[in-house]
């Protein structure tokens, strides 16, 4: 087997499990449920209301505000992934089906945690097929005003994020984050969307966050936040960011080898930092994944590059 060899093998979830919840921005009640899938097939997410197949990589993404939205090209979407998504990828999965009767995964908490916990409970099944990294060569940087986001060569995976909000209690955090075993759970899993109560109107108008509430989100109101209990970190909405780029750099189709660097940066610039990524062949390559459960991913010495696609 390949574990036997060294060499880390796929993983999929062991069996299908449900959750139910409502859509942040949409406000439906929405079923997920998430399935094993072969070796090679990636993430892949279905609507079963409009009967449409969406694969979960950057090209099929479309420019949404506040969250990360697929879409098959000819009409159909499915909204707000970032969340499945990085936990799909602490959790190490790297082939799932996702099926939904609606047109967003459900926010459930606000948090990657109750995702975490559907993959527990499904269990994970190692594959006979070798798991593939992407490797950093040289950094890539985008930018857009005071905004930049990057990616540059590293051992393992890292990740580090800056944000800095005009607000009394978010203000400026920092955090920088070496993946381990673990670390994703403990560290970053917990961590809720939030958002500013006096931004909430505006939302509204604008046809966002209509499903949001105390139930699923961070509300702040000046110096304090609403939601009883408080935060989960001190610095949860720096965390949270981590989260939010962690989904969408999965969408690269493939964990990374290297460490992305946020500055007050979102999802746009994040999916157009893979663009950018891709588009420089000398940047990056393709590689198989070296068992280390004390170190996190580390590559063999023999990289091999991929031929473009």
């Amino acid at each position: 087997m390949l574990g036997e060899m060294g060499i880390a093998p796929q993983r999929t979830v062991g069996g299908a499990v449900r959750c139910r919840g409502v859509g942040l921005h949409s406000g439906q009640s929405v079923t997920m449920a998430l399935r094993p899938a072969e070796p090679d097939t990636g993430i892949v997410f279905r609507r079963l209301d409009a009967g449409a197949e969406i694969r979960a990589t950057w090209q099929n993404t479309v420019e949404s505000a506040l969250s990360t939205t697929l879409s098959n090209g000819a009409g159909i979407q499915i909204g707000t992934i970032e969340h499945l998504m990085a936990a799909l990828a602490g959790c190490g999965i790297d082939n799932a089906r996702v099926e939904l009767d609606g047109p967003e995964v459900p926010i459930m908490d606000g948090s990657a945690l109750p995702f975490v916990a559907l993959v527990e409970r499904a269990g994970i099944v190692a594959q006979d097929a070798e798991r593939r990294a992407i490797k950093i060569l040289k950094a890539v940087w985008v930018a857009d005003g005071g905004a930049a986001a990057g990616l540059v060569p590293d051992h393992g995976f890292s990740m580090s994020f800056e944000i800095d909000f005009d607000n009394p209690l978010i203000r400026r955090q920092d955090i920088a984050l070496n993946f381990e075993p673990g670390t994703f759970e403990s560290e970053l899993a917990p961590a809720r969307t939030f958002g500013l109560l006096d931004d909430w109107p505006r939302l509204k108008a604008a046809g966002l966050a209509r499903g949001g509430s105390l139930d699923n989100a961070i509300v702040v109101s000046g110096d304090r936040v609403l939601n009883a209990g408080g935060l989960r970190f001190a610095d949860e909405f720096v965390r949270h960011k981590l989260v939010d780029a962690l989904g969408d750099l999965y969408l690269a189709g493939a964990p990374i080898i290297g460490h992305f660097r946020g500055q007050r940066s979102g999802h746009a610039l994040t999916r157009r930092l893979i663009t950018a990524l891709f588009a420089d062949r000398d940047a990056w390559c393709d590689t198989a994944i070296v068992e280390a459960p004390r170190l996190g991913l580390l590559t063999r010495p023999d990289t091999a590059e991929l031929a473009r696609a």
